[in-house]
C-alpha cells in the first residue's frame, strides 16, 4: 500500500468523525434552547389557563346567582 492511500483514508475518517461530532454537537445546543424555551412558554400558558378559569369560576357564579334569583320570582 502506498502512503498516499493510508494518509487518504486516515484524513477521510478524521473528516467524517469530526463533522459528526460538531453536527451532534450543534444539535444538543439547539434542542437545550428549544428546551428552555418551551419551559417558558409553557409557564405562560399556565398562568394563561388559570385565570380562564377564574373567569370560567365567576361565570358559573353570577349564572347560578341569576339562575336562583329566577327560580324564587317564579315560586312566588
Amino acid at each position: 500500500m502506498d502512503l498516499t492511500v493510508i494518509l487518504t483514508g486516515v484524513g477521510t475518517v478524521v473528516a467524517v468523525v469530526g463533522s459528526n461530532i460538531a453536527l451532534i454537537s450543534w444539535l444538543r445546543s439547539d434542542m437545550k434552547s428549544f428546551e428552555s424555551e418551551m419551559k417558558s412558554d409553557m409557564i405562560d400558558f399556565k398562568k394563561e389557563v388559570r385565570g380562564w378559569k377564574d373567569e370560567i369560576n365567576k361565570e358559573m357564579k353570577d349564572f347560578h346567582g341569576r339562575l336562583c334569583t329566577i327560580e324564587e320570582r317564579n315560586k312566588k
